[in-house]
C-alpha cells in the first residue's frame, strides 16, 4: 500500500530558512507572510508542519544553539580559563558578524521584543540565557578551585560580566560595527580577564 503524499518541502532547509529571518527580524518583527516567503511554505503547511509562530520559534532557536549559536560549549573544553574567554569571544564574533548570516544574535534580538505576544518567546530565552550563565559559572568555578582564577574571582558575577560583553558585541554588530571593532572589544576584555599568569 503506497504510503502518505510525499512532503514538498525539506525540514531542515525550511528551518534554517525561518531561523534567518527570525535572527534578522526578530520575533516580534517577524510576520506569517516572511515566514512563507523565506520557507517556501503556505501558512496551513508551516503549521501543520511546525506549529504556529511560538512553536516554530522555539524549533528554530533550537537549531540556532545546536548550530551557529551554540559556540558556548565548544568554548567550554578548553584547557585554562583565559582560553574559554578568548574562544568564547571569537565565537561570539564569527557568529554576530558572520559573512553569511544576519548580523547579530538571534536569542539577544528575539529577547529585546516587547508586548504581551512576544512573552513566550521572551520567556523562552530568558531560560537560554540562565542556562548559559549557570554553564559558564560552573566551569568559571572549577578554574577557581584549581587555581586558575584568582581566589578573589566571583566566577557567577564574572560569568554574567562575560554574557553581558557578548549581547554587547551582537547588538554592535547589528548596529553595522565593523570585525575589526568587535576584536578590539574582546582584545580589551582579555587585558582585564583576572586570570593568573
Amino acid at each position: 500500500m503506497p504510503g502518505g503524499r510525499p512532503r514538498r518541502y525539506d525540514p531542515d532547509t525550511a528551518l534554517d530558512a525561518a531561523m534567518l529571518v527570525f535572527w534578522a527580524r526578530g520575533y516580534e518583527g517577524t510576520s506569517m507572510s516572511d515566514l512563507t516567503a523565506a520557507m517556501g511554505m503556505s501558512t496551513p503547511s508551516i503549521y501543520g508542519a511546525f506549529g504556529d509562530k511560538e512553536t516554530l520559534f522555539k524549533r528554530v532557536v533550537e537549531r540556532y544553539l545546536a548550530g551557529p549559536g551554540g559556540y558556548l560549549e565548544a568554548a567550554l573544553k578548553q584547557p585554562t580559563a583565559a582560553a574559554v574567554v578568548r574562544t568564547l569571544l571569537d565565537s561570539a564574533i564569527d557568529t554576530v558578524a558572520g559573512d553569511h548570516t544576519p548580523h547579530g544574535c538571534l536569542t539577544v534580538h528575539g529577547a529585546l521584543a516587547v508586548g504581551p505576544r512576544s512573552e513566550p518567546a521572551q520567556q523562552l530565552l530568558a531560560h537560554v540565557g540562565r542556562n548559559k550563565v549557570r554553564l559558564l559559572t560552573d566551569r568559571l568555578q572549577a578554574f577557581r578551585d584549581c587555581g586558575d582564577l584568582s581566589p578573589q574571582c566571583d566566577p557567577a558575577t564574572l560569568a554574567q560580566l562575560l554574557i553581558t560583553v557578548i549581547q554587547g558585541l551582537a547588538v554592535q554588530a547589528a548596529s553595522g560595527a565593523p570585525r575589526e571593532a568587535l576584536h578590539r572589544i574582546a582584545d580589551q576584555m582579555m587585558a582585564l580577564f583576572p586570570h593568573e599568569g
